[in-house]
């Protein structure tokens, strides 16, 4: 299905590569980054009651956080623009970067946009300064749209898929999309979390606090160790990487979430710490905007 509301289900693909012969494992991509041309993969489905929760209690105006970069707030401005709600971005950082692909898009659908220095950001959970920006009107959505309304939207992928994989493999930031996951698992199948960012040992925090049955629950794991760097860093050799993965298989892929991702997966296979005869799916979470202001910055 196509429409505004977003390809559902969205597309399985293959994948084929001659490591994963060599590994002795499948790999098909679930490809969520083709939900939608604007409010793809997670942020979608991680939106989606959100936005049936702001309908139902009357609001009118949508606020959340990000960077000057955030997926998060390019897919918020758009499911603003397209459900008919304000919306607006509180941003870590200068003014200046208002000229970005990212915020240009933003605010062209109509999202006002504030800015704050890396100080007031860090309080972005203070109900004391978090008072300024609301109002019986609005609804407050946190930082990567991580909030337990976004599990159920998550969860929903894997009643999509034509039979069970035995591992589901995704980048993860804020937690939410793998506390969906987590939430929505079937019998059998395990869940691999490749953390993109440096000191993400409270991730597991985070999925606990969205699911606490989480903390009972075995079958996950996040690995810490292939960040290559920290949030939105990444090395020549990483990007090198990427590429030609996209070119021998046709998947795009971005440096920051899916390809960073895609990489600790392959370290994964080549430590040995995925048993051989694996079925795996590979849940690609969009954010392919992101290269326009790679680009932009001269970083790819």
């Amino acid at each position: 299905m196509t429409n505004d509301q977003g390809r559902l289900p969205s597309p399985l693909h293959a994948i084929h590569h001659p490591l994963l012969d060599q590994y002795g494992v499948s790999l098909w991509c679930k490809r969520d980054d083709l939900i939608h041309p604007r409010l793809s993969g997670n942020k979608w489905r991680k939106l989606k009651y959100q936005l049936v929760q702001a309908r139902a209690e009357g609001k009118r105006r949508l606020v959340s956080f990000g960077g000057a970069y955030s997926n998060h707030i390019h897919a918020l401005a758009a499911a603003g623009r397209q459900s008919g709600l304000h919306t607006t971005g509180i941003i870590r950082g200068e003014p200046a970067a208002v000229s970005n692909p990212t915020l240009t898009d933003a605010r062209s659908w109509g999202m006002e946009l504030i800015f704050v220095d890396r100080q007031s950001y860090r309080r972005r959970q203070d109900p004391h300064w978090l008072a300024q920006f609301q109002g019986p009107d609005t609804l407050l959505i946190p930082e990567g749209g991580s909030a337990p309304l976004a599990l159920p939207g998550v969860a929903e992928l894997v009643d999509e898929m034509p039979f069970s994989p035995d591992l589901w493999v995704l980048p993860c930031a804020s937690g939410g999309t793998l506390a969906g996951l987590v939430s929505g698992r079937r019998e059998g199948q395990r869940i691999l979390a490749i953390a993109v960012l440096k000191g993400a040992d409270f991730i597991r925090d985070e999925v606990c606090r969205l699911h606490p049955a989480a903390a009972l629950d075995p079958h996950w794991r996040i690995a810490l160790d292939h960040h290559d760097g920290g949030y939105a860093k990444f090395s020549p050799a990483l990007w090198h990487w990427v590429q030609q993965f996209s070119a021998e298989t046709g998947l795009p892929l971005e440096p920051i979430y899916s390809g960073k991702a895609m990489w600790g997966l392959f370290r994964e296979l080549a430590a040995g710490r995925i048993p051989r005869g694996s079925r795996i799916v590979f849940l690609h979470t969009g954010g392919l905007q992101g290269l326009a202001g790679l680009r932009e910055q001269g970083r790819i």
